[in-house]
């Protein structure tokens, strides 16, 4: 493979062309041109580590509850929803059809970071694979966000939770550069019609929640249901 066919191949692919039809164009086996941009990625993703860049991004999605909830509508809008859980993924390329992806379950109600994920790498299959898995549970299915709404999300709903007194995932630490960096201006409505709302869990403490509600908000200051599985 000449240098010139390299350099269009590098052209061609930066235009979504596929491999099949580069080959083609080229009069190149797809085996050749597949090997060259597999190369190629791999190369640029060493490049970026080690620099401490983060690599480009695939996609944001947000559940669709969620997404509709914080960055469509007004929330004051929606007294009657039921639950406060969303879940954000962001998936980071990291070579040719290698992903790096993490997973942040919130509740943007009142305690914030309830539980993260990764980053885990996968092929391209197992990727798809694990976003189908991840939103089983959400049944309005998922949507694409950007980068900026999934950190306003992500960190809005950590800092809220915060305010009141609770702290995030004990993971955090693992995914939080996976997000990169936010300017800290998130203009998104937590809670619920204006107040923290706390459903409990299955695993929570309740009495240790309401306590620490008590302290940071103020009696009477904030709803709550207890003993209701989310």
């Amino acid at each position: 493979m000449s240098p010139e066919e390299q350099q269009e191949i590098l052209k061609l692919r930066a235009l979504n062309v596929t491999p099949k039809q580069i080959a083609r164009k080229l009069g190149l086996k797809v085996s050749e041109v597949t090997a060259f941009i597999k190369e190629q990625a791999e190369q640029t993703a060493r490049a970026k580590a080690q620099t401490g860049e983060l690599p480009p991004i695939d996609k944001c999605l947000a559940d669709t509850r969620c997404a509709k909830r914080l960055l469509f509508e007004d929330s004051d809008s929606l007294q009657n929803e039921i639950g406060g859980l969303g879940l954000v993924l962001v998936a980071r390329t990291t070579g040719y059809n290698r992903y790096s992806v993490c997973t942040y379950l919130l509740d943007y109600w009142c305690l914030g970071l309830k539980d993260t994920i990764g980053p885990k790498d996968f092929n391209s299959s197992k990727y798809l694979e694990f976003v189908q898995n991840s939103y089983m549970n959400f049944p309005q299915g998922y949507q694409e966000i950007t980068l900026e709404q999934a950190q306003a999300i992500v960190f809005g709903a950590i800092d809220y939770a915060k305010s009141l007194g609770f702290s995030p995932h004990r993971d955090f630490e693992q995914s939080r550069t996976h997000l990169g960096e936010w300017n800290g201006e998130s203009k998104l409505k937590f809670g619920r019609a204006g107040r923290p709302f706390y459903i409990s869990g299955p695993y929570d403490n309740f009495q240790r929640v309401i306590s620490t509600l008590e302290k940071s908000a103020g009696v009477g200051n904030f709803d709550y249901f207890g003993g209701f599985e989310v």
